[in-house]
């Protein structure tokens, strides 16, 4: 973990942090996965100190990148959630560049398989656990959350309770997991039928989202300049509707000035991101944590605080919840 903040992040210092630690970094730990074209391979992050840690799951998104939408992607997130007390696990999906494998009719982007990947990590916890030596006897497996960006987010969603209704023949896609007790969905997707563009229809045309019965604690992050012609003729709001059509407990932190890219989560200095901010990823990276350990950790007054914080910094973005 870096030892001081980027010196450009501006504002976004003033949201309170708890102390980072240094980190760890073991990849891949491979899972045999019987009824998977390729052995499930996954980088885990850890703080170096702290006992009794919760775990995130990290689902990374599609993009154009010949590297980011693997376990090698997400850098700035994922060291920063471990280097403030979180076990983060990032599985590489079947979708991803790195095995450029083909999909079928029905299972563009490897989507349901990714959803499923999530579930194998979790079931893998225990060989997880094994294979990595410094983390013996540190996880606590009963405070999991799951977070995703982009289309990684919908395959958190679904984790999360969501459902894929599927516009070819009605079939209900339905994954939720009562292990999961939080989740951060990141530049999510919204609405589908008429809300998407005709490319849209193209390039998802298995997705058919029922946020009606994602019932688990979720963060919904959204850049408020943040549109995608390529899925949706809607504007930034396309991203916020996990949040208006799922029941609370739910939150909803708008990103001032921030892209699909919030700044640059998916990797430092990418060309994917056309909103690169060391201000904005900061407060992306603060506010998250601050979600996370709140929602994990019993007790803990995080994003009470950091929100708090927010709201005297309007230039960063802004939160509205809902029970």
């Amino acid at each position: 973990m870096r030892a001081h903040d980027h010196a450009l992040v501006g504002t976004a210092k003033e949201i309170p942090i708890n102390t980072a630690t240094a980190v760890y970094t073991f990849s891949p730990v491979v899972l045999p996965i019987a009824d998977r074209v390729k052995e499930l391979e996954v980088k885990v992050n850890f703080p170096v100190t702290g006992e009794d840690l919760p775990i995130v799951i990290l689902s990374h998104g599609q993009g154009r990148s010949n590297h980011l939408n693997s376990l090698e992607g997400y850098t700035p997130l994922a060291e920063f959630w471990a280097a403030h007390g979180f076990v983060v696990l990032q599985p590489s999906h079947l979708s991803g560049t790195y095995y450029s494998l083909p999909s079928t009719k029905g299972q563009e982007l490897h989507w349901q398989d990714r959803s499923r990947d999530i579930i194998r990590v979790l079931d893998g916890l225990d060989g997880i656990e094994a294979a990595v030596p410094a983390l013996k006897g540190r996880l606590n497996k009963a405070q999991i959350a799951v977070a995703g960006h982009s289309l990684g987010a919908w395959t958190a969603a679904i984790a999360l309770g969501a459902k894929n209704v599927s516009p070819a023949d009605g079939s209900v896609t339905n994954l939720a997991d009562a292990r999961i007790k939080a989740g951060v969905i990141l530049t999510g997707t919204g609405k589908a039928g008429d809300d998407l563009s005709e490319m849209g229809h193209r390039m998802v045309p298995f997705y058919g989202p029922d946020f009606s019965e994602m019932k688990t604690p979720v963060l919904v992050v959204c850049g408020d300049e943040d549109v995608s012609p390529h899925l949706t003729w809607r504007g930034a709001d396309w991203h916020a509707d996990p949040y208006h059509l799922s029941p609370g407990p739910k939150d909803l932190l708008w990103i001032k000035g921030a892209k699909h890219g919030l700044g640059g989560i998916s990797g430092w200095d990418t060309q994917e991101t056309q909103d690169e901010s060391p201000q904005r990823l900061a407060a992306v990276q603060r506010l998250t944590t601050a979600y996370l350990r709140s929602a994990l950790y019993a007790g803990d007054k995080s994003w009470e605080e950091a929100t708090k914080a927010l709201a005297q910094h309007a230039e960063l973005g802004s939160v509205e919840s809902k029970k």
